[in-house]
């Protein structure tokens, strides 16, 4: 079954209270009990909900696995995933990862679980095998990243690994937030888990906050399962019902918003004012091919340095110009809704990170994100221009 019907029909969506055509809201907590011992299929919610389990298998289905569960936040599903290591292990993380992601590894679980972090590039396979002891249990993927949109070479990567003497247990992890299912499938290419905010291209409309992990493993659901309903980082079943609603639409959505990507890409990649563009959709980007074999499309988001200066004071007065001429394009957190949004990473995504750590992984001052949206692509080039041709920039 192809993603374009997967996304409308995936996973259990009946309603056998009066079939009604999409899956109602239940609110409830609880849920009666015939009699002692004969437990229904739901009985308390942070356990399972009606709602939830439709759009969990819905979005399992979607991303290819037999299990998903529906979390508060894209980080509530990262740092379940977390809970499955033991105190005092050892992760490899995509070098330039997103910035929430690295504090959460680097700063938060390095104090609470003793968690090792070794930030390096997937894509570097002599220094992964390198980097694996008996104590490394498990590999974070982002790819594409955020927000300067490298690529892992995902099979690849999961052949390296499990080759190592010390790989074969190690858990990969895949956080396919940006590519979403239309783009690619990483568990299909080998991973263990996906990890995904929901609140982006799924729920897809920036009215909803989630995330979810999903897994083709039956093993791993289980322990997933369990740890689920011991943390309790469950999404409401309001927030569950909009992102099954908005994953209604996901395929059209993704199709529209990359297409017009690759056009903010390719105009920006010519523009005066522009320093650097990442976008794998460029066949000037060095990874192109990995993106044409790995991946549908280029993605939905181009991320831009513009022209600045030494001074960090006077690049920052240069992106309020910038931000103070657009008309269309909001500047805003997130990325992903069919707005067109432009983040400026330094302040933003990144904002926990010091400068000299930006630095390190190629965001700057002047390094925007945009997530392109699905409005008409001459009006969003012509925004674009018009931002851009401030003499003063």
């Amino acid at each position: 079954t192809k993603i374009e019907t997967l996304a409308v029909h995936g996973g259990d969506q009946h309603d056998p209270g009066h079939a009604a055509i999409f899956p109602p809201i239940t609110t409830a907590t609880s849920f009666v009990q015939p009699n002692l011992g004969e437990e229904g299929r739901f009985a308390y919610s942070r356990c399972g909900n009606p709602t939830q389990d439709a759009y969990e298998t819905a979005i399992a289905e979607l991303e290819g696995g037999i299990w998903a569960t529906a979390t508060a936040s894209g980080m509530a599903a990262t740092a379940l995933a977390l809970e499955l290591l033991r105190p005092g292990s050892h992760v490899l993380v995509m070098r330039g990862c997103y910035g929430g992601t690295h504090r959460l590894f680097d700063k938060t679980r390095s104090v609470s679980m003793d968690l090792r972090t070794t930030f390096l590039d997937l894509n570097d396979l002599q220094q992964v095998c390198e980097q694996i002891t008996e104590h490394t249990a498990m590999i974070w993927v982002e790819s594409p990243t955020n927000p300067l949109l490298t690529l892992v070479d995902v099979p690849r990567l999961v052949e390296a690994v499990r080759g190592h003497k010390d790989g074969k247990e190690i858990l990969i992890c895949a956080d396919n937030t940006f590519a979403t299912a239309w783009n690619q499938q990483p568990l299909k290419l080998g991973v263990d888990i996906v990890m995904l905010s929901a609140s982006k291209y799924i729920g897809g409309h920036s009215d909803m906050t989630g995330g979810a992990l999903v897994t083709g493993d039956e093993a791993i659901a289980q322990r997933l399962a369990a740890l689920a309903k011991s943390v309790g980082a469950i999404a409401s079943p309001f927030e569950a019902y909009l992102a099954l609603r908005g994953m209604k639409t996901l395929a059209v959505r993704m199709e529209r918003q990359c297409s017009n990507a690759q056009r903010v890409a390719e105009f920006l990649e010519k523009h005066p004012q522009v320093t650097e563009v990442h976008y794998p959709g460029l066949t000037s980007h060095p990874q192109h091919e990995l993106c044409m074999r790995q991946m549908r499309s280029g993605g939905a988001v181009v991320t831009v340095r513009l022209k600045g200066s030494a001074d960090s004071e006077s690049d920052l007065e240069l992106m309020r110009r910038f931000f103070g001429r657009l008309q269309i394009w909001v500047l805003a957190e997130s990325l992903g809704g069919v707005e067109s949004m432009i983040n400026h990473s330094a302040t933003m995504s990144h904002g926990s990170m010091t400068k000299e750590q930006r630095a390190e992984v190629g965001v700057y001052d002047t390094t925007l994100r945009l997530s392109v949206g699905l409005e008409d692509i001459d009006d969003l080039l012509a925004d674009l221009e018009h931002a851009l041709s401030d003499e003063r920039l």
